[in-house]
């Protein structure tokens, strides 16, 4: 399933490049409502959205938004919040001592050095208090309109399965984003990766994807490691993500 780029540093294969692409645009017309599915209003928002995502749903981080912003709306409400009251509002996403920690620093961090506002470059996001470079990315991307690829555990559990990748990029975020990022234009890369996200959450699940009811089955090298019958396939489908 990996072995497309077998050279190290090699340009990607035009017949990959060209199957790529259209494994985009099938699942673009599969998922024409593709996007970030946390909610949000700005850019504040959509950090602590992030970081209460980890290890966590969307959904039941999109359920807290308004008893958490209704109290907290900005960095500096934020930063000087109640450790109790704020951890028992995001105590549903799990971790939540944890992520009171990163909520409780990034905002005093965002006051301190960026006069409340979130920044948007990559190297002032990665340093905040528990903000990684995936967490930055998926702000720059949908908060600030900047191309990047976000590669969470579906991003890049496709990759593999599509054949993007070589063997030594498999499971590594930063060489896949590398990777993808050569077989799609930059403009394409925030929306390529909501998609892929969406079918990772739908359809192209981590055990028995539905093979069977997958629209760009015959793109997939992979097709076959899920059940193929149309209709067992079709019971696998979800209209909303898993996770």
């Amino acid at each position: 399933m990996s072995k497309n780029r077998v050279e190290k540093g090699a340009r990607p294969p035009l017949a990959l490049v060209r199957r790529a692409r259209k494994i985009n645009r099938v699942l673009a017309e599969t998922y024409p409502d593709a996007r970030c599915e946390l909610d949000f209003d700005d850019p504040f928002q959509l950090l602590v959205a992030t970081v209460l995502s980890a290890q966590s749903t969307d959904r039941r981080v999109n359920s807290i938004r308004p008893a958490l912003f209704g109290q907290w709306p900005d960095a500096t409400a934020m930063a000087e919040a109640n450790r109790t009251e704020l951890e028992e509002i995001i105590r549903p996403t799990g971790f939540f001592r944890a992520k009171t920690d990163h909520l409780l620093g990034l905002s005093a961090a965002l006051v301190e050095r960026h006069h409340g506002r979130v920044p948007d470059d990559l190297e002032s996001l990665v340093k905040l208090p528990g903000v990684g470079r995936k967490t930055a990315l998926v702000v720059l991307g949908n908060a600030f309109d900047q191309p990047g690829i976000t590669a969470d555990t579906h991003f890049m559990r496709l990759s593999e399965r599509f054949g993007w990748l070589a063997d030594n990029e498999v499971g590594n975020p930063i060489k896949i984003e590398k990777a993808v990022g050569e077989l799609f234009e930059p403009r394409d890369w925030t929306m390529l990766s909501h998609r892929v996200i969406w079918h990772g959450r739908r359809r192209c699940h981590a055990q028995r994807p539905a093979c069977g009811a997958c629209p760009v089955s015959s793109l997939c090298p992979s097709f076959g490691i899920g059940p193929t019958d149309p209709v067992e396939a079709a019971a696998r489908v979800t209209s909303q993500g898993r996770a």
